[in-house]
C-alpha cells in the first residue's frame, strides 16, 4: 500500500481550509485517510500551518511520500530540516543534543522571521488606515468649506434681497405719503 501525505480540503466555496492527513495513495481527496497530523490556512497572512512533528516524522520514517505542497509545508515547518538532522544522529555525525540544539535554534529563527512579517503587515494596514482617515478627512473639510461657502452666499443673497425689500419699502411709503 503507497501512503502519501497530502492535503484534503475542507471549507466553504472562495474559503479553502485543509486537513494535512496520511492516506492511501488510491483514496479519493476528501475520503477516508488514515490519520490528521495537522492543518493548514492558507486565508491567513502569513498561512496558519498547525502540524504535529513527532507524527509526521513517524510517517516521513515509515516511508510516506508527501506531496508536493505538503513537502513545501513540512520544509517551512522544519520537519524535513528535523528529519535531516535525525539522519546525522543515525551516522554518528553528532550527538542527539546537538540535533536538538540546531533544530531549537532554527525554530527560534523561523518564529522570529514569522513575528517580523506580522509586524510588517499590521504596520502597513496602520499605515493605510492612516492615510486612508487623512485622505476622508481632506475630503470632509473640503465638503465642509463649501457648504460654508454657500451658506456665507445665501446668507448674503438674503441680505442683499433684504435691503432690497426694505428700499422698495421705503420707496413705496415715501410714495405713498405725498398721494395723501
Amino acid at each position: 500500500m503507497a501512503v502519501k501525505i497530502r492535503l484534503s480540503r475542507h471549507g466553504r466555496k472562495n474559503h479553502p481550509f485543509y486537513h494535512i492527513v496520511v492516506a492511501d495513495s488510491r483514496a479519493p481527496r476528501d475520503g477516508r485517510f488514515i490519520e490528521r497530523i495537522g492543518s493548514y490556512n492558507p486565508m491567513t497572512d502569513p498561512a496558519t500551518i498547525d502540524i504535529d512533528i513527532d507524527r509526521s516524522l513517524y510517517w516521513l520514517g515509515c516511508g510516506a511520500q508527501p506531496t508536493l505542497t505538503v513537502r513545501n509545508i513540512l520544509s517551512y515547518k522544519g520537519v524535513l530540516l528535523k528529519k535531516h538532522l535525525l539522519g546525522g544522529v543515525a551516522k554518528n555525525a553528532f550527538t542527539l543534543e546537538e540535533a536538538e540544539r540546531r533544530f531549537a535554534a532554527w525554530v527560534q529563527d523561523k518564529e522570529a522571521k514569522i513575528e517580523a512579517k506580522k509586524q510588517d503587515i499590521s504596520n502597513k494596514q496602520k499605515s493605510a488606515e492612516k492615510s486612508r482617515l487623512e485622505a476622508e478627512s481632506k475630503v470632509s473639510e473640503a465638503r465642509a468649506a463649501a457648504i460654508r461657502k454657500k451658506r456665507e452666499e445665501e446668507s448674503a443673497a438674503l441680505a442683499e434681497k433684504a435691503k432690497e425689500a426694505a428700499a422698495e419699502a421705503e420707496a413705496s411709503s415715501t410714495e405713498e405719503t405725498p398721494r395723501a
